[in-house]
């Protein structure tokens, strides 16, 4: 045999199993369920939504590109291309900017009631609006062809990263954004319009304090509901640096602020400035920990009765800027509570004391008031007949004195939340409304959370995008959930109980009027008797679960040193969950399970309490492991087992097979050298063409070193496989090496016929001479086993017992 034939055999027999073993552990697990994806050509950064709730069309603003897209029959229209010259995004990055900045990031979208849309970009750092015909899907043209478009400064941010946001009251644009290309100067405005009316905040610090707009809504006054002919109002939601706490570090805080629809400034004072711009502060505190979340992240508005703008609330996500874990909270707001602190007292600040007052006496008619039927009776029919005294404490007094205060219905840890939109359906027996979160991670996962009273249930956690793809918009329309990453769009259903495919995720579903019906093994609408009351804990123990509400099941988890174990815990009430585990630092929170990195201290019980409406934490766990930590020689073994080892194990076989290979042609060499020295090249040439070729392939073929033509000799009673316990000829084998051992495959070569005319020596000499080469070749190999376990990386891999070896 060849000796590049024995190494070709080796490799591919070491590596086979191998490359088995790697693509045993390739598997990708895919979320399936009714979601409908929709991915984008070309199209990144996709950040405005404007949905046409009569057609279903959707319009997406992203980089360069409008698109549209039919959410009914899921079609996708040719995108609009709306990009920046090249010479003005040079420009741009010679102002300091990044190539990727100075593109045209769509961020506004709005219907302007006429058939178009506007739409509004940061084009390479200047912004530009122009309208999108909605008929043919086009930008409008001018007479010189190109895009018709107008400054977009105060409506559109600068730059594609800052906070923004923008509403459409009655046909005129309201917007909050930064209006210089530093991103210094912020201003709340008026932005579309008459000219004379458009007009913006003060630019004092009292007014808006480096201020991250979150949000917007427009409240329309119900004409039938009205009797005192309140104006429309908007409101706008963000979170500034507050100038009223004297501390050593900036302390943010979230605010709400309101503007009047008829406000069109003052006469003399606060000229082209909003004379009843009010704001307040929005607390959202655990009274139960006393932990307060002081950063607005997202705002959902939400009527609890259709129609009646009075029952309108606000839904806001929450994050702590003291918290080193990530760590988000959701709250929410009455548009009655806001009203209420707006017509409450101001806070001012006295310059003698530096201490923060209420100033007296407040003037009449009061600042800040938005017109009515009886400011109207005495006069005031404007905002420009206002007095001057009326303006001037206006100007100086712009934030209220008491704060809007709510505790959250929900504080989960290990999570940030970045997109909130709610739902609501009647609970099950009960004068309370269900209040559905569907809540948008950074990871690209959507959470459907169940509120009732005080209670709060985990329903789903659907992972939707890749993680590195954060949620940034979800828009609820006839039962669907329309959510978008940057890159791509999804659609899922957002009610009914089919939703959940398990008998426990619908028990806890109950409040939505769910139950498990186990011949349908199916979730669907529960039909109760009147009066009749279902508890969910009876429900889940219906499910498999013990009726003894404390007898939490221990579960015992053997690990290893240096493993990372995730214990889960489900939340059930809008408090964090919290844990019981052994003295160490090896731990870290993911939302509320926990993670164990298993050190020799990781022994004991781990138990996850979730409070409930008091403050005591509950009695019973609502679950309990044990971490028993095996002995190091059980740790060894299964440490052997792991990739690493087994990948030094094939390395260490491999180098084996490629040594013994060698000497083993080299001994066959060597003997043919002693037996046919006198003969010529010719000769042995001619003695090899005897070999039969069916016996000694001279090129084998991968496939053939694993067919039945090829035999392979096993040791079967501490013998070779031979005849009669034997061994009958001289055999060049190749070495084949797996997990349990080495093996000999052997070809047989009879020397009589391959040399003629030598007398072929006699069984006792020829099994002598054999032996002689066996045990010369077994020294060897004990020899290359004691070098092969010194070596470090090789170490733990010990060479399987011959007597053991098999195929």
């Amino acid at each position: 045999m060849k000796p590049d034939t024995c190494l070709l055999a080796g490799f591919l027999a070491l590596c086979f199993p191998l490359l088995s073993w790697t693509a045993a552990f390739s598997r990708h697990e895919v979320w399936s369920s009714m979601v409908t994806q929709l991915e984008f050509d070309n199209i990144a950064n996709v950040s405005a939504f404007l949905l046409d709730r009569e057609s279903g069309i959707l319009y997406l603003g992203a980089r360069d590109a409008i698109l549209a897209v039919d959410t009914t029959n899921k079609l996708k229209f040719p995108k609009i291309v709306w990009n920046v010259p090249e010479e003005k995004s040079r420009s741009c990055v010679t102002k300091g900017k990044t190539e990727a900045d100075c593109n045209n990031y769509i961020r506004l979208l709005e219907f302007l009631g006429d058939g178009r849309i506007y739409a509004c970009g940061t084009y390479a750092f200047d912004p530009q609006c122009a309208f999108v015909n909605i008929s043919t899907f086009t930008l409008e043209k001018s007479e010189d062809g190109t895009e018709k478009m107008e400054t977009g400064k105060g409506k559109c941010p600068f730059e594609p990263s800052q906070h923004y946001t923008s509403v459409m009251a009655g046909g005129t644009l309201y917007t909050a954004t930064t209006s210089n290309f530093l991103g210094t100067l912020f201003d709340i405005s008026r932005a579309t319009g008459i000219e004379q009316e458009r007009i913006r905040t003060e630019r004092s610090i009292n007014w808006l304090s480096d201020p991250e707009f979150v949000g917007s809504a427009f409240i329309q006054e119900d004409e039938k509901s009205n009797p005192t002919g309140e104006d429309d109002k908007i409101y706008f939601f963000f979170t500034e640096v507050a100038k009223e706490y004297d501390l050593y570090t900036k302390v943010k805080v979230p605010r709400v602020a309101r503007v009047c629809k008829s406000d069109i400034g003052g006469m003399k004072t606060l000229q082209r400035r909003w004379t009843t711009f009010l704001k307040a502060q929005l607390v959202c505190e655990d009274r139960g920990s006393g932990q307060r979340f002081n950063i607005l992240t997202d705002v959902f508005t939400k009527q609890h009765r259709p129609g009646d703008p009075s029952s309108t609330h606000f839904y806001g996500i929450f994050t702590s800027q003291w918290e080193r874990e990530e760590m988000s909270a959701v709250c929410v707001y009455s548009l009655e509570e806001i009203t209420k602190v707006m017509d409450g007292p101001f806070k001012e600040l006295k310059k003698s004391c530096e201490n923060w007052m209420n100033p007296e006496p407040v003037p009449t008619p009061r600042p800040g008031q938005c017109l009515n039927s009886a400011l109207k009776a005495e006069g005031f029919d404007s905002s420009l007949k206002l007095p001057d005294k009326v303006l001037t404490f206006m100007r100086d007094h712009p934030l209220m004195e008491n704060s809007v205060v709510s505790a959250p219905l929900l504080v989960r840890s290990g999570v940030t939340y970045t997109k909130l939109a709610v739902t609501l359906a009647p609970a099950s027996n009960s004068k309370l409304n269900t209040t559905v979160l569907h809540l948008g991670t950074d990871h690209g996962e959507l959470h459907r959370i169940a509120v009732v009273g005080p209670n709060a249930t985990v329903l789903q956690e659907i992972p939707l995008f890749p993680p590195s793809e954060p949620i940034n918009n979800i828009l609820l329309y006839k039962g669907q959930a329309l959510v978008s990453s940057p890159k791509s769009l999804v659609k899922l259903p957002t009610e009914g109980c089919s939703l959940y495919p398990t008998c426990e995720v619908c028990a806890r579903a109950r409040p939505l009027g769910c139950v498990w019906k186990q011949k349908e093994d199916a979730c669907s609408l529960a039909i109760t008797e009147p009066g009749e009351v279902m508890n969910p804990e009876d429900l889940v123990s219906r499910c498999g679960q013990s009726d003894n509400h404390c007898s939490t099941e221990i579960q015992k988890l053997y690990v290893v040193e240096g493993l990372h174990v995730l214990l889960p815990c489900v939340q059930v009430s809008p408090r964090p969950c919290h844990w019981r585990y052994p003295s160490q630092r090896h731990i870290r929170r993911r939302l509320s399970d926990l993670e164990v990195r298993v050190t020799l201290e990781s022994n004991g019980t781990y138990e996850c309490f979730c409070e409930g409406v008091g403050r005591e934490q509950p009695a019973c766990p609502g679950a309990v492991y044990t971490l028993l930590l095996q002995s190091p020689s059980a740790s060894l073994s299964i440490m052997q087992t792991s990739g690493r080892q087994f990948v030094a194990g094939y390395l260490l076989f491999f180098i084996f097979g490629f040594a013994i290979c060698g000497l083993l042609v080299c001994l066959f060499h060597r003997r043919r050298k002693r037996r046919g020295g006198g003969h010529s090249s010719s000769t042995s040439e001619k003695g090899r063409d005897l070999l039969p070729s069916s016996d000694t392939p001279q090129s084998p073929s991968s496939a053939s070193l694993f067919s039945e033509a090829i035999p392979f000799a096993e040791k079967r009673n501490g013998t070779l496989n031979g005849h009669g316990g034997h061994v009958p000829e001289l055999k060049c084998g190749y070495i084949y090496a797996n997990s349990s051992g080495l093996k000999l495959q052997d070809t047989s070569v009879n020397l009589a016929e391959e040399f003629p005319g030598r007398e072929r020596p006699g069984p006792e000499e020829e099994e002598e001479r054999i032996g002689d080469g066996l045990s010369e070749m077994g020294d060897t190999l004990v020899g290359l086993e004691e070098e092969f376990a010194k070596l470090h990386v090789l170490r733990g891999a010990p060479l399987a017992q011959c007597e053991e070896s098999s195929i």
